[in-house]
This record gives C-alpha cells, sequence and structure tokens, in this order.
C-alpha cells in the first residue's frame, strides 16, 4: 500500500532577515545578510561580537503579558507558529475551527532550549538568593516548553513532542510529523525548530571550541555581513544566529476535503547517527549519505528529479566538503545539475531552528521555482564540486524535488525531501 501523501498548507517564520515568510524570502531572494555586530557591553570582552539577530523582536508581535511568561526561544516559536496556523487557514484552536484537536500534533524542536531563562535566574540566584528565583523559570527553561506552548494555543491533544538533535533538531521534528502523519496518528502537525542562543556564555563557548568565526570581531572590526560564507577557502566557522521556523503539515486528503491551499508535499525523510565524533562529522560523510539516501528512498524518488538543495552548509573548514562528498555520493553524476544554496550566509545558524528555517525557504524556493543565492562566495573550494547559486536561479517548471539536510554535533543527520505541486 502507497504511504499517505503529506503535504504543507502552512509557514511561518522569525528571521535575522525578516519578521515573517513574505520579508524573509524576500531578502533571501535579494541576497541580504541578517548578521550584525554585538553592540551590548557583555559582549565587549567577547572573542565573537557578530551575530545574526532577528529582524523584529518577539516582543513586538506577542502580548506583553504572555511574552513575559516565555523565554526567548518559545516567543519565537510562538512567533512563527502563530503565523503558519493563520497561513494554513486556521484560526483559534482547532476545536473552535473545526478539526479535532484529538488529531492535532506538535513536533516542535530546540537545540539548546530556555538557555537564557536558565542562566539568568542562575544569576539572580547568586546576586539576589533563592527567593527572588522566578517561579515560572522551570515551565520557560525546559525544552519542550516551544512544543508545550504551542499545544496550547492549538489546542492539540494528539501529542507535543521535542525532537533534541543539536542542529539537526528542526528537521528532526520535521521528520517526526511526517512519520505521525502517515501512521494515522494525526491529520495535522504543526513542526518546527527555534533558537534563542545568542548569550555571552554561548558565544564564549563555541568560541573556545573553534567553531565561530572570528572575522569582523578584532580591534579592527570589518563587515560581519560577510563572515558567513559557505563553501569559501576563506570560510573559518559559522555565525551564531536565531530565529524560528514553522511548517503545517497534513495528510493531502485532509487538506484537500477542508480546501486548503497546499504549497509542496513532503516526500520522505531519513535520520541517521555518524557514530564517530562528538563534534567533528565524518569528514567522508558516510552518515549524511545514509540519511539522503533514505529520504530519496522512501519518497521513491529517482535522484535525477532533484532539482535544488538547501544544504547545511554552515562555513565551516570540515563540514561543507563533507555534504558536497554526500551529494555526490546519493545524486551521482547528477549532483553538478542540482541548483544547490546555503541560506545560512545570510541568516546565520540558527542550530536547533536551521533546519526549520531552511525548509520553509527550501518550501518557497518549489512554490516559487526559484533558488535563492548563497553570498560571500567569492572563491569556491576546489574539493567542493557543486553547482553553487552566487544569484538568485530560476528553477525547472513541471515534477521537482528539493532537498533540505540538516547536521548537527553527536553525529545527527536528518535530510527531508519536498516535492512541487
Amino acid at each position: 500500500m502507497a504511504p499517505t501523501r503529506v503535504v504543507v498548507t502552512g509557514l511561518g517564520v522569525t528571521s535575522p532577515v525578516g519578521g515573517d515568510v513574505p520579508s524573509t524570502w524576500e531578502s533571501l531572494l535579494a541576497g541580504r545578510s541578517g548578521v550584525r555586530a554585538l553592540t551590548e557591553d557583555w559582549a565587549a570582552d567577547l572573542p565573537v561580537r557578530i551575530a545574526g539577530r532577528v529582524a523584529v523582536e518577539p516582543t513586538e508581535v506577542l502580548e506583553r503579558v504572555k511574552a513575559r511568561r516565555l523565554d526567548r526561544s518559545s516567543q519565537l516559536a510562538m512567533v512563527a507558529a502563530t503565523q503558519a496556523w493563520a497561513d494554513a487557514g486556521l484560526e483559534g484552536t482547532a476545536d473552535e475551527g473545526g478539526l479535532d484537536g484529538d488529531r492535532v500534533g506538535v513536533a516542535f524542536a530546540s537545540g539548546i532550549g530556555g538557555v537564557t531563562t536558565l542562566l539568568s535566574n542562575y544569576d539572580t540566584m547568586l546576586e539576589k538568593g533563592p527567593r527572588r528565583v522566578s517561579p515560572l523559570a522551570v515551565p520557560m527553561l525546559m525544552p519542550n516548553a516551544p512544543a508545550a506552548t504551542i499545544s496550547l494555543m492549538v489546542g492539540a491533544r494528539a501529542f507535543a513532542s521535542t525532537p533534541v538533535s543539536a542542529c539537526a533538531s528542526g528537521n528532526e521534528a520535521i521528520a517526526l510529523g511526517l512519520d505521525q502523519l502517515r501512521l494515522g496518528r494525526a491529520d495535522v502537525v504543526v513542526v518546527g525548530g527555534t533558537e534563542a542562543a545568542i548569550h555571552p556564555l554561548n558565544i564564549a563557548a563555541f568560541a573556545n571550541m573553534m567553531a565561530l568565526s572570528k572575522t569582523a570581531s578584532g580591534p579592527e572590526g570589518g563587515d560581519p555581513t560577510t563572515v558567513s560564507r559557505p563553501w569559501d577557502t576563506a570560510r573559518d566557522g559559522f555565525v551564531l544566529g536565531e530565529g524560528a521556523g514553522c511548517l503545517v503539515l497534513e495528510t493531502e486528503e485532509h487538506a484537500r476535503a477542508r480546501g486548503a491551499r497546499v504549497y509542496a508535499t513532503v516526500l520522505g525523510a531519513g535520520v541517521t547517527a555518524d557514530s564517530h565524533d562528538i563534534a567533528q562529522p565524518d569528514p567522508q560523510g558516510r552518515g549524511g549519505t545514509r540519511a539522503i539516501a533514505r529520504a530519496l528512498a522512501e519518497g521513491d524518488v529517482d535522484p535525477a528529479d532533484v532539482a535544488h538543495v538547501n544544504a547545511h552548509a554552515t562555513s565551516t573548514p570540515q563540514g561543507d566538503v563533507a555534504e558536497g562528498l554526500m551529494l555526490h555520493a546519493t545524486l551521482g553524476s547528477h549532483a553538478t545539475d542540482v541548483v544547490v544554496t546555503s541560506t545560512k550566509s545570510m541568516t546565520g545558524h540558527l542550530l536547533g531552528g536551521a533546519g526549520a528555517l531552511e525548509a520553509v525557504a527550501t518550501v518557497m524556493a518549489l512554490h516559487h521555482r526559484v533558488s535563492p543565492p548563497t553570498i560571500n562566495l567569492d572563491e569556491q573550494d576546489p574539493r567542493v564540486d557543486l553547482d553553487i547559486a552566487t544569484k538568485a536561479r530560476d528553477l525547472p517548471l513541471g515534477d521537482i524535488v528539493a532537498l533540505n539536510n540538516s547536521f548537527g554535533f553527536g553525529g545527527a543527520n536528518v535530510a527531508v525531501a519536498f516535492g512541487s505541486v
């Protein structure tokens, strides 16, 4: 029996380059970076003083009382989820909108969770004593807070799950939502990922392990918008970003029955582990290769039908090369015909939110038949034999497939294959 067809009916985003899907998409196509200098006093002595802050503060969108009860990661998740729910043509809770809340689920990820709440409350305890710690600290800092908060908003009672697999988390949430729909456990699933980790401890930790680029952070400064440069020979680490991406997934039968607009289909997903190193990718990309191959196999996709890849490509020396090997191993001679891009060149790396934001960009690329560019690619690494778009590039008409790749610390690999409609 053929697997249940799953479609995308709603999209939501808050990112360093835009406060919603239209503004983010327009910025991505224009090649505008959201990376900025950190001018706060707490950043003065850090080895890295640039990051991709969201373009629109969540407190400008959410009700003040609700925002104060949420960690920043949950605030960003709520902004994206509210957009996606409305974009899918849904209002209020599931039951209020004519859906069955028992058949609506949430799979929303975070790589780190409410780290700013955790650290700020610890500082408060040290400075003012334990009685001053917020009674809301635990429900704010727990990693499943974004999923739980979204489930309350939409009245989802099927499940509220939180994949945590570092930088692959957001994409893994999409894979989990796909599985739950195909297993018949839900008709509608809100999926995505969020991260708000621009904090001195996180920046110092990533910088000390040599993961972040220190360009534009020295005494001479420099242009922060040029620092994230996937596949470029001058790349030397990623730029930390923040934000959230959200998609509403439905079984095609359910979406058609309620007359929903369909952006794309979710054809298949592959989830694997490297079992190689806690931080470094397998230099041969074997785990990622298996993830991509599984996504294609699950979706019964001919590699020749893949027209676009939104690559994980974070701008690290090893990871960018490994991903090129993965695409050649899975797509064969067709790998050099595929239009490849890394939107992290503009947004920075959203960690647990990256896969979700980039899934939205992947769906938009299919929907509008155009790939966003990779900026700052002045000299392509000769070890990466790929057709990387450096300007917005038209995609073919007809039935095409796009891949969204995510890889994370701990050896987590996730690939999701989307199809055009």
